[in-house]
């Protein structure tokens, strides 16, 4: 599902739809780069931060758990889960597609509260596209992360990271190395 309008939250989405497409019974419970959490935990996350964008700006379609203690337990088989990832997708897409290109301030989830439009899409794009590397990584798979990807979600991080590391939601950052990919992977304290 195309928004016609933030492409970087479509590439985002994409990035984690090529990571459920490859997912496996047995790649659920792997470990991540995201220290506490299995392969179930993160995606649980994801969704759950999907639908936290969409509800903001909808003002409804609230995740009915906790998306920074996701339980790691499945409501059904692989199938239904990948179906639910897919859908909060599908909620937070619908909701930024109200949002216009050049909106100055658009609600967030954030502890920023609102923010200008393209950050705030960017910032729903960056949860989607490093989670979809955590379970890359964790499954062996090829990063969906690409550069160009990357390139644009790091002026967003940059915008909005420091102060959610005071909240634990990032790990401090490493020192830049590499390509765009590398460098936001690093900036947001994965050891890319």
């Amino acid at each position: 599902m195309s928004s016609n309008t933030w492409t970087v939250l479509d590439e985002s989405h994409a990035a984690l739809r090529a990571v459920l497409a490859d997912l496996r019974p047995a790649d659920l419970l792997l470990p991540t780069p995201c220290e506490r959490w299995n392969v179930t935990q993160v995606l649980q996350h994801a969704a759950g931060d999907q639908l936290g964008f969409a509800a903001t700006i909808t003002g409804e379609g609230w995740p009915s758990f906790d998306p920074f203690a996701p339980s790691g337990e499945l409501d059904g088989d692989l199938d239904a889960f990948v179906a639910f990832v897919e859908g909060t997708m599908r909620a937070s897409a619908a909701a930024w597609a109200t949002i216009p290109a050049d909106a100055t301030e658009a609600p967030t989830p954030l502890p920023q509260g609102k923010l200008a439009g393209w950050i705030g899409a960017g910032a729903c794009g960056l949860d989607a596209a490093v989670h979809a590397w955590d379970v890359a990584v964790a499954t062996g798979r090829p990063s969906p992360l690409s550069d160009d990807l990357a390139a644009r979600l790091l002026p967003v991080a940059r915008e909005i990271v420091e102060p959610l590391r005071a909240y634990g939601a990032y790990a401090a950052a490493l020192p830049a190395a590499g390509g765009p990919a590398v460098t936001l992977l690093r900036y947001l304290g994965r050891a890319a």
